[in-house]
């Protein structure tokens, strides 16, 4: 029997940017999306996930759920089966970066999310195509359902995150690293010096897609997971 495999949507989506991968996968795997919006913490997110998810497990994250991925697997390795990291970065947030996020969270306290929202998904975020603006108006669709507690939440656990480079280096797992090749927020060259710090890791890079390839390129995100499910599973 496979292990579970444990899905973490990006910052604001929940497990509709996960809906080919799951309706394909969950043919022969138990899948499970957790929501990454409980805390205003990395730590405190992964935690909390710990304690409620399965003793071993295989482990996707895509964004913000990348980013707690990495994570679970610095406070409990052992739990870790395999891991996959999309359009994601192990480094922390730059001050500059944390600072822009203020103004965002202010005018989302004032009532102004939807305006947030237009401006944290941009279109050039995306690849280009016909689909891009379906894409979107998902994306900020999803964003709208979680609401403004979850948008503060998220941004002040991003603008805390720690520098997970070591625990990259720890890896002992079948190790993914996923990106849209136009991803324009997490370039292909960061996803490149991921997979150089984990042991064996292996780099998939998705043409026409930006940063959210789960639904640009469902199908294509769908097979390299299975890939990685298939490989050999390691004692640690």
């Amino acid at each position: 029997m496979s292990v579970p495999v444990v899905l973490l949507p990006g910052m604001m989506c929940d497990a509709r940017v996960f809906g080919h991968q799951i309706n394909d996968l969950s043919r022969d795997h138990v899948v499970t999306v957790a929501p990454v919006t409980q805390a205003s913490r990395i730590e405190d997110i992964a935690k909390s996930l710990l304690a409620k998810l399965p003793g071993r497990f295989a482990l996707a994250g895509l964004g913000m759920g990348g980013i707690v991925a990495m994570e679970i697997l610095r406070q409990n390795p052992k739990r870790v089966d395999r891991i996959c990291i999309m359009d994601a970065s192990p480094l922390p947030e730059t001050p500059e970066d944390a600072a822009a996020r203020e103004p965002m969270i202010i005018k989302a306290k004032a009532g102004k999310l939807d305006e947030v929202l237009a401006d944290v998904m941009r279109p050039e975020y995306l690849a280009p195509g016909p689909g891009r603006m379906d894409i979107l108006r998902q994306m900020h669709q999803m964003g709208a359902d979680l609401g403004r507690d979850v948008f503060i939440r998220q941004s002040r656990a991003l603008q805390r995150r720690r520098d997970q480079q070591a625990a990259l280096r720890r890896c002992k797992c079948p190790a993914l690293i996923v990106c849209g090749a136009e991803d324009t927020l997490t370039p292909v060259r960061r996803h490149s010096f991921m997979a150089d710090l984990i042991p064996d890791a292996r780099l998939e890079i998705i043409p026409g897609a930006g940063h959210v390839p789960t639904l640009e390129q469902p199908h294509a995100v769908t097979a390299v997971l299975r890939g990685w499910l298939d490989q050999p599973m390691v004692l640690q």
